[in-house]
């Protein structure tokens, strides 16, 4: 579905990041794993898909630094040429009822979930103008289009990536761009590791499907996305929950 396609997955060594770069690589995609403080990681999955008889590369970035995302878009550059997918997974959450949230946690969110998004979008659209084609799929969530107590700068800084998307969808349209955003329910990752049990089985009891989403299921959707057919889908938010009910 991907053969030939040159995809940067960030925040890709672990979590959806990783199975969305698994699953590329075994769609013939060559996927650019960007990580930050995970380089064991990386490297592991890199090797992962080479011996699975893959393409795959690293490259170390900070996504909320601009300096590191120019670096590393002139690394892809210089390497392959042009980008065909980017996935902005890069992300933090971090639980706080608002009268307990200071600024430093608002910023730190803010920084990786949306100024990480708008500036790796904008250096990939950068690219994507002159060849004519792309696709650019952010990772959002049912947080940023429900909200939730205990969340509301990660449900702020999902929302604004919601607004971001279909703008971005908007403007860069007349060059062949397409720009999606997908948005997770409770997915199996290390996200959500210190969720207690009693608030994971409320959660559980309002999905339809009856079980927790694993890392997979979000990665066939931005498969879908990257792949041709989704040429004539932009500006749109997928929600993959397993049908929740709002609580």
């Amino acid at each position: 579905m991907l053969s030939g396609k040159v995809m940067l997955i960030t925040g890709a060594s672990r979590g959806i990041g990783k199975a969305a770069a698994l699953l590329a690589a075994a769609n013939h995609a060559h996927v650019i794993i960007n990580y930050n403080k995970s380089e064991d990681r990386a490297t592991e999955l890199v090797n992962q898909i080479r011996e699975m008889g893959f393409y795959a590369s690293m490259v170390k970035a900070d996504v909320s630094s601009e300096e590191d995302v120019k670096a590393m878009f002139s690394y892809i550059k210089e390497k392959h040429s042009g980008l065909d997918v980017l996935v902005n997974n890069a992300g933090i959450m971090k639980n706080s009822l608002l009268s307990l949230s200071n600024t430093e946690m608002f910023y730190q969110i803010i920084g990786v979930n949306l100024k990480g998004t708008f500036l790796c979008t904008r250096y990939a659209s950068n690219i994507m103008r002159k060849q004519r084609s792309g696709k650019i799929i952010n990772l959002s969530s049912v947080s940023g289009l429900n909200g939730d107590a205990g969340q509301t700068v990660y449900s702020a800084s999902k929302a604004a990536v919601i607004g971001f998307t279909k703008s971005a969808a908007r403007e860069l349209g007349m060059y062949g761009i397409t720009v999606n955003a997908v948005a997770p329910g409770l997915i199996e990752t290390d996200l959500i590791k210190d969720i207690k049990n009693e608030v994971r089985e409320k959660i559980l009891s309002n999905i339809a499907l009856g079980r927790i989403g694993i890392p997979e299921d979000i990665a066939k959707v931005i498969l879908f996305l990257s792949s041709d057919l989704a040429d004539y889908v932009s500006g749109e938010v997928i929600v993959v929950d397993g049908c929740q009910k709002i609580m």
